[in-house]
């Protein structure tokens, strides 16, 4: 097979559609690959994905741009027709306007063997789609190269094919998404399966690309490792295998060692939140765990994990403790709260210049601190990231890339910024981790997070690695205990059991 299914090809180097626009020429050329033979290998890619899941004689109707993508429809029409299928392809522009290599493909399909109708008027081929009766609808229509807004007729007809009943396949990458962002910025097919070629884009791997790409699957076209021996990739996929690993605990190794994690947080009506963090990191190979939070608190922080120390609430007392002077790593942030204790807390933190997992109402003081470490991970969802570099929430949304970059090289270490293909950046390289799913959108998640990140530092003595690591067994336990239950319903704590087989995994 020339397909192959995106959590069977990780790791990965990825991409911004110019870096791919810019340089596929040369790595086809490396390879002694004309481009047309490329459309051509893309073509049956898709077909090769279509007859995995097609039914005998299916019907497939093709809607098709103008420009290479179209001219990558019209291939898969070819070999669509020749195994049987009904096809119909449905061309939005006038047959004059088809030029280069996708009029070569054009020419080479048999029009006894396709009904095709070129359609330049949107409003006709609106109805078109909307009154085609058949199983599949294939995306052709802009591919990577989109440049600015969709029209309100364009968006019409997008609205069209998502609202239709078919199994709809995008090639490369559904129209209306942005191949390098994810941003979407009017609507984008909400296709059930993407194909996408050669390399994978940063588009399709993060933020609102979720809700598009349905199941993705790469074809390389056979000049992959031409393509990333011309442009050295800066971004990166992981899944579940590939990772940093930790190494295993000899027979005479003791808790001193491994060492403590000092979990501070759980401000007055907030516990559940530092409990969660203390008992992930616990959980995830900890030796130790203390929680500095509120007095009112502490009893139920510890209640029914009596393998939790309490460090002093009293910031004066806690520097001047045993468990500050001991803690290998310091996690700060859950349920934290915004007063004087919270603010007193974070100044503590960083004065005691241990390795740190910032979260939450952390970030928040340590910006108004104007601090910055290279010793330190901070993890925001996009709000508190919005917050950190002073924008708002749709300016984060619409280049995740740019945003952890901008919150690394700011404020230093390693950032995490949260969400759907959440993203790694160290201020060199950032990687694109695959695991999770919409399960995992119900509070204390990101407290376990934190709580994991804490351990594994302890584990590894990697900032990055740690980080890596943990942001992906995060997400596979979110997966372990929804596989079977479904995702609603699915709580921060459930997650514990499975954190636990998985650090032993690697």
């Amino acid at each position: 097979m020339d397909v192959i299914k995106l959590s069977a090809s990780l790791p990965q180097p990825v991409y911004s559609a110019n870096e791919v626009l810019a340089n596929e020429a040369a790595a086809a050329s490396a390879k002694g690959v004309p481009l047309f033979a490329l459309m051509q290998a893309a073509g049956k890619a898709a077909f090769e994905l279509i007859s995995l899941h097609a039914e005998q004689a299916s019907s497939v109707l093709i809607i098709a741009g103008k420009g290479n993508n179209g001219g990558d429809g019209y291939i898969l029409a070819r070999h669509c027709a020749a195994a049987g299928y009904v096809v119909s392809l449905l061309v939005l522009a006038s047959e004059d306007k088809i030029t280069g290599d996708a009029a070569k493909a054009l020419a080479m399909l048999d029009p006894n063997s396709v009904n095709l109708r070129f359609e330049p008027d949107l409003a006709k081929a609106n109805e078109l789609i909307a009154d085609y009766e058949g199983d599949w609808l294939v995306d052709a229509i802009f591919g990577i190269g989109l440049r600015g807004k969709l029209t309100r007729a364009w968006q019409q007809l997008l609205t069209t094919i998502n609202d239709h009943y078919s199994q709809i396949l995008s090639l490369d990458i559904p129209s209306g998404l942005c191949a390098s962002t994810g941003h979407v910025d009017s609507i984008a097919v909400a296709a059930d399966f993407t194909v996408t070629f050669i390399a994978l884009k940063q588009g399709l791997l993060t933020g609102k690309a979720a809700n598009y790409i349905g199941d993705l699957w790469l074809a390389t076209l056979a000049v992959q490792n031409e393509f990333v021996q011309t442009i050295p990739a800066q971004v990166f996929a992981q899944g579940t295998t590939g990772l940093p690993g930790i190494a295993p605990r000899r027979p005479t190794i003791h808790k001193g060692s491994i060492g403590l994690v000092l979990a501070l947080g759980g401000n007055l009506g907030m516990p559940g939140a530092i409990r969660m963090a203390a008992e992930s990191a616990l959980r995830a190979g900890a030796a130790l765990v203390a929680v500095g939070c509120h007095q009112d608190n502490q009893a139920i922080v510890v209640q029914g994990r009596p393998e939790l120390m309490l460090a002093p609430s009293e910031p004066e007392r806690l520097v001047a403790s045993s468990y500050t002077d001991k803690a290998k790593v310091i996690l700060i942030g859950p349920g934290l709260g915004r007063d004087a204790w919270a603010n007193q807390l974070v100044q503590a933190a960083i004065k005691a210049e241990k390795p740190m997992v910032v979260d939450a109402d952390a970030l928040i003081a340590m910006k108004a601190l104007g601090a910055r470490s290279d010793n330190w991970v901070l993890t925001p969802h996009p709000g508190e990231a919005a917050f950190l570099l002073d924008c708002d929430i749709a300016a984060i949304e619409a280049d995740r890339f740019a945003a952890v970059r901008a919150i690394a090289e700011q404020f230093g270490g390693v950032c995490v910024l949260k969400g759907a293909g959440s993203l790694i950046c160290d201020g060199q390289q950032v990687i694109v981790n695959t695991t999770g799913n919409a399960g995992m959108a119900s509070g204390g998640m990101g407290d376990v997070l934190s709580g994991i990140i804490a351990a594994l530092i302890l584990q590894t003595g990697s900032l990055m690695d740690a980080t890596r690591l943990a942001v992906s067994i995060h997400g596979q336990a979110a997966e372990h205990v929804t596989q079977n239950t479904g995702m609603r319903g699915l709580l921060a704590s459930d997650l514990f059991e499975p954190i636990r087989q998985l650090v032993n995994q690697y």
